[in-house]
């Protein structure tokens, strides 16, 4: 990557010429650096990452005032935005296995709401698995675990989605794009707090 000084073209140039050079810029200073096709690994670890990352962006707009302004302090220290404080934290928190937390310092304390993974089965392509909530209180999410193997340890390298909880009820859920087979799933809930639940019993579904 070369940093530019003067115009090269235009100082200020944006986007690629003949898939050669990319013009581009960060935090105010102009770049230009060789054409890349960006990669999209997916695997298993970085699928569950990104589906924390999915759920923790747009959790965010959902919280409440006092939880937000706890992450100032923090956001302070790292040169953040409260938003990115809370992203990067709770990203951390994944990586060893902790589940999000709406406020800083996470207490990661409370009391366990009532809410089970109730039932799964199979269809074309799909799995069809299905959440029960009977009490709200501070529950904020449900984390899915996939495998091909029955009897499997969940963690985030086989973690497939954070399902968020709003209300009580049935809170369904289907895991689509399958090849046929067997598949086993599992499933814990989290709070607002930071306390992740149990392992709940684990569940299979026949993909046709």
């Amino acid at each position: 990557m070369v940093k530019l000084t003067g115009p090269s073209l235009s100082a200020a140039a944006s986007g690629s010429i003949a898939n050669t050079v990319t013009f581009s810029k960060c935090k105010g200073q102009n770049y230009l650096r060789k054409h890349a096709i960006p990669a999209n690994p997916k695997t298993a670890l970085q699928t569950s990452t990104r589906c924390m990352l999915r759920f923790l962006s747009q959790a965010w707009k959902s919280i409440d005032t006092t939880p937000k302004a706890s992450w100032a302090a923090r956001a302070a220290e790292l040169n953040l935005s409260p938003y990115h404080a809370f992203i990067k934290a709770n990203l951390q928190r994944w990586t060893q296995f902790h589940s999000p937390s709406q406020t800083h310092p996470s207490p990661q304390t409370g009391t366990q709401p009532y809410a089970t993974f109730h039932q799964c089965y199979g269809a074309p392509r799909c799995a069809h698995l299905l959440f029960k909530i009977y009490t709200l209180q501070n529950v904020w999410g449900f984390i899915i675990f996939r495998s091909t193997a029955s009897s499997f340890p969940t963690g985030p390298s086989n973690a497939i989605h954070i399902l968020p909880v709003t209300e009580t009820g049935d809170l369904p859920y289907i895991d689509s794009d399958l090849d046929p087979g067997t598949y086993y799933y599992n499933a814990r809930h989290f709070t607002t707090e930071g306390l992740l639940a149990a392992e709940e019993s684990e569940r299979s579904a026949i993909v046709t």
